[in-house]
């Protein structure tokens, strides 16, 4: 995909402004939001060394297995807790849709987010 066109994630604005220099690492997202939306177009571009960077040490399974035959075909983020630069942690709900073997799907989830350092981690499904 070239960095003019609509980002993964549908943020509304171009990868090139949004998740492509996160995930070839030329930048840090600046919010827990904006490293959700980074994991989100991680999973379209099946970037399996990008997910385990973004994801705590702590929680990070020890394999990432990505489905071949899964499609992602959108994202709506539905509700941000936090993730701000003066925040050290977040939440982040979101909404996302993808296809197997041509049956629809949706994954929603509430995500934590937390500050390592200067860069935000994923650490996990929140559980209510």
């Amino acid at each position: 995909m070239a960095c003019t066109e609509a980002c993964w994630c549908d943020s509304g604005k171009s990868a090139g402004a949004c998740c492509a220099p996160i995930l070839a690492g030329k930048v840090q997202a600046a919010s827990a939001e904006a490293l959700m939306r980074s994991r989100y177009s991680a999973f379209v571009n099946g970037n399996v060394d990008y997910l385990r960077r973004s994801w705590h040490p702590a929680t990070c399974p020890a394999t990432i297995h990505l489905d071949p035959q899964q499609r992602w075909l959108g994202l709506k983020v539905t509700d941000v807790e936090g993730g701000g630069e003066a925040d050290s942690d977040a939440e982040v709900a979101f909404v996302a849709r993808y296809k197997i073997s041509g049956r629809g799907h949706r994954l929603e989830e509430r995500s934590s987010f937390t500050r390592l350092g200067d860069r935000w981690v994923y650490v996990g499904r929140v559980v209510a």
